[in-house]
């Protein structure tokens, strides 16, 4: 009788928790300038999602690139992000991109793009790469490449 009992629940957790449907990726917004400081350049955006399942899950943000004026000058940071069950949600996209590397004066460096982005204070952002979102062995890959001109205020 117990061994039914423990059965019957296990049973009915398992059946009352549907993956039926994988997140919405909805879209990358909000790119934005944090901070400037003699080291680094900080860029924020958010990522954002719609959960229809009764599971959330994980998504990893690893294979993001940050372009400025169309040259790689980064990769986004963040944390291994916990997806919540049925909800809308939005995840923080870092980006810390080193001085040096928009200074860089050789023959595919940007100083020339930077100088003219500095003049116009507007600089292309764009953003590549890949989202992974896995729950339960279920691996799944959002498309993320969203391209924006940053106003920069100095």
């Amino acid at each position: 009788m117990k061994n039914l009992l423990y059965f019957t629940f296990i049973f009915l957790l398992i059946t009352s928790c549907s993956v039926n449907k994988e997140p919405i990726f909805i879209k990358v917004d909000d790119i934005k300038l944090v901070s400037i400081k003699s080291d680094t350049v900080v860029l924020k955006a958010f990522a954002f999602f719609e959960n229809p399942n009764d599971v959330g899950g994980k998504i990893s943000t690893d294979e993001i690139q940050i372009m400025v004026n169309e040259h790689e000058v980064a990769q986004v940071t963040a944390d291994e992000f916990k997806v919540p069950a049925r909800k809308e949600f939005s995840i923080p996209l870092f980006a810390s991109i080193p001085t040096k590397k928009l200074l860089n004066t050789n023959k595919n460096g940007v100083l020339g793009g930077l100088i003219n982005s500095i003049l116009t204070n507007k600089i292309n952002v764009r953003i590549k790469g890949n989202l992974e979102y896995v729950v339960f062995g279920f691996k799944k890959e959002f498309v993320v490449d969203k391209s924006q001109e940053i106003k920069i205020k100095l």
